[in-house]
């Protein structure tokens, strides 16, 4: 496991669609107790109301839902391709299932408000500020909305501000 730094969301250097998309992320949420982790390919960084921010997405099925729900903080971790399969594990899952932590080998920390993971090589602790699903009456585009959402089981998006930057040492 390596140590982290904390660095600015003004320092961040990274390019964010590559670094969501094609890199992915782990959502997680919850405490020492309890928490789960869901891989994430959609979300985005940026500024709103005056803070830095991210956005990721939930569907109300998965297990992570629950404590996205029931917490205020979340981070979103980010990983080297050496843990691509542990991603993949993640997403293909369920934490109400397996223990994700057991199977993927990674390391959970909780010195933060949110879990994280060890082996990241970023983290961004995030503390929720909004919540709402979509709505299939609000796509500009009818017709994309049931393409993406053929059965109507809709994201809830999650606005954070981040509120810390880890940087792997």
């Amino acid at each position: 496991m390596k140590g982290f730094r904390e660095i600015g969301p003004e320092a961040l250097t990274c390019a964010p669609v590559g670094l969501i998309s094609r890199q992915w992320m782990l959502i997680t949420a919850g405490n020492e107790r309890n928490f789960n982790t869901m891989t994430a390919s959609w979300g985005g960084l940026g500024e709103l109301w005056g803070a830095p921010a991210a956005f990721c997405f939930v569907r109300p099925s998965r297990y992570t839902y629950g404590f996205m729900e029931r917490e205020e903080y979340y981070s979103l971790s980010f990983f080297g391709e050496k843990y691509r399969a542990a991603l993949n594990y993640c997403g293909a899952h369920s934490g109400r299932d397996v223990d994700k932590v057991k199977e993927t080998g990674l390391t959970p920390v909780f010195s933060e408000a949110a879990p994280c993971f060890g082996e990241a090589e970023l983290v961004l602790v995030c503390r929720k500020l909004y919540a709402e699903d979509f709505k299939p009456e609000r796509f500009a585009d009818p017709a994309f909305f049931e393409r993406v959402y053929p059965k109507g089981d809709v994201h809830r998006a999650y606005i954070g501000a981040i509120t810390k930057v880890l940087e792997a040492d």
